[in-house]
């Protein structure tokens, strides 16, 4: 199996954004969905954003309009912008179906999304 390999979270002000990237070996859109997640401190996790290999995103209520997913071939990025203090979380990205383009893939360990 291959983990799945989050980056691009960070320390941000209130208003202001990040583009977080989500990839893996082996890992295209072509052939694998991805969702994103997010977890705060004490919360529950929640689903923010998905894309399908057709490049269909959907957003959770709380962050649509402010987030963007998108995807080039081998890297799924959401963009986050005018951040609010609730966005602040561990992100963590899956595929759909967990198999996928040929291998398993594992949700990764995450980018820390900190507001200010």
């Amino acid at each position: 199996d291959v983990q799945l390999v989050e980056s691009g979270g960070g320390s941000a002000q209130t208003g202001g954004s990040l583009r977080l990237s989500c990839t893996a070996p082996g890992f295209t859109s072509d052939c694998c969905g991805i969702h994103w997640y997010r977890q705060a401190a004490g919360k529950q996790r929640e689903g923010v954003s998905r894309i399908t290999t057709d490049g269909d995103g959907a957003y959770a209520d709380s962050v649509k309009g402010r987030f963007t997913i998108s995807e080039d071939r081998d890297t799924v990025y959401l963009q986050v912008t005018n951040l609010k203090p609730e966005d602040a979380a561990n992100y963590t990205c899956s595929t759909s179906p967990m198999y996928c383009c040929g291998r398993l893939f594992r949700e990764g360990q995450g980018t820390q999304v900190t507001v200010s």
